[in-house]
């Protein structure tokens, strides 16, 4: 058996921003990362429009890393097959053993896949070969259909677009990003897409695929040159499978401080941990927003080490404002704090029904302002940041049954 020290189990975003604070928040001791990819961290947003459109490499994507993580352990092409939290060892896809004291779980998602055989050429996006391979398809006149109306479905269409692709988006649900943004601004959007000239098939399910496109449930047939499927995520946790009472249901269960049972010794960050944020109330959630990975990785890291060394826990649980953003042809969707589900929402500027001109949103919980969502050119992002300070208002505090370990 080899190693010792910290192991970080995924090497993209979570990885490094756990590595990283790991070295700020004093850990001096063996570092190692262990990613089932070939590449050293990158980003990856701009893989469904600057690099998927051919503005930007896919070099420009790489990370930065802290002189601090110099020192860490880079084990890429490296996948996980299992862990034994008790006996703190990790099997790996080749047969080996690898050995730690503190274990970071950070193996975010992957893409959901239709589970329908056939089709035409099908694609997915998360990683930069998946990005080239839908570059080179994505040609004048092609026909793409995008099946899901999520961030990666509404940001191939634009992309796809503005390449002279034909587009058309199918989804289930009623509006474009419902789930996200909620009905008004989702409406909003559609309308948006639909002026440059994306055709959406909205509250439909896809059930079958031929050679030459699919057939959805009402019995239309669409033809298609390029298929996207773009239909959520999963959670990376069958590696955690073995252990015992672990809640894998939707991510890794942590507790207000992110370990993963309430071991001191083990802790989950971004994509893939299930949390419970007092700003919210008292239920976990999980949160696939680009924010998440380095807010969590820092309370993370404290956490752990306390942990390790016996010292203090964080005075406060882990409470990050969940922010994302989303550019689709000219428009950035930008949005600070919870959007949904809200009980109620209000327009606070613009218009909803041009197809241009800046949209701002607020998200409420009774009276309490909990959200708010911009649509537009850089003043209605600065606009949807000028109330970050009242989103930032100290949350309540966590009830005693989740600030420990959950079953």
């Amino acid at each position: 058996m080899t190693g010792a020290g910290i192991a970080v189990v995924g090497a993209s975003l979570g990885g490094l921003r756990a590595a990283e604070q790991l070295r700020a928040a004093g850990w001096e001791g063996p570092l190692t990362l262990f990613g089932d990819e070939s590449h050293l961290p990158y980003n990856r947003p701009p893989l469904s429009k600057e690099v998927l459109a051919g503005r930007a490499p896919a070099s420009s994507t790489r990370l930065r890393r802290r002189a601090g993580v110099e020192d860490a352990v880079w084990r890429l092409g490296t996948a996980v097959a299992s862990a034994d939290l008790a006996a703190r060892t990790l099997t790996l896809t080749d047969g080996s053993v690898h050995g730690y004291v503190g274990l970071v779980a950070a193996t975010g998602v992957r893409p959901r896949r239709l589970p329908l055989p056939g089709g035409p050429p099908r694609h997915v996006l998360r990683t930069v070969e998946d990005s080239a391979a839908l570059a080179a398809v994505l040609v004048a006149g092609a026909r793409v259909l995008v099946i899901g109306a999520g961030f990666i479905g509404c940001e191939v269409a634009a992309t796809a677009r503005g390449a002279g692709c034909a587009v058309t988006v199918v989804a289930p649900e009623a509006e474009p990003m419902l789930l996200a943004v909620g009905e008004d601004l989702a409406r909003a959007l559609r309308g948006r897409h639909e002026a440059r000239g994306v055709r959406f098939l909205t509250g439909r399910l896809v059930t079958g695929l031929t050679p030459c496109g699919a057939v959805l449930d009402d019995g239309t047939e669409l033809r298609a040159d390029v298929l996207v499927e773009a239909v959520g995520s999963l959670p990376n946790t069958e590696w955690l499978a073995a252990t015992a009472g672990l809640d894998l249901t939707d991510g890794v269960l942590c507790d207000a401080h992110l370990r993963i049972g309430g071991l001191p010794h083990a802790v989950a960050v971004g994509d893939v941990a299930r949390f419970p944020n007092p700003r919210y109330g008292p239920d976990a959630h999980r949160v696939e927003h680009w924010s998440v990975p380095g807010d969590t990785a820092r309370h993370a890291a404290r956490a752990l080490i306390a942990g390790l060394t016996g010292a203090a826990l964080p005075a406060a649980p882990c409470a990050p404002l969940p922010s994302f953003w989303s550019d689709q042809f000219s428009l950035r969707l930008q949005s600070f704090g919870r959007t949904a589900p809200a009980e109620r929402t209000r327009l606070l500027e613009g218009d909803p029904d041009a197809t241009d001109g800046d949209l701002l949103y607020g998200y409420y919980q009774g009276d309490r302002l909990i959200g708010v969502a911009a649509l537009g050119g850089p003043a209605a992002a600065a606009a949807a940041a000028r109330h970050r300070p009242d989103l930032m208002a100290p949350p309540g505090p966590v009830p005693p049954e989740h600030a420990g370990a959950h079953r």
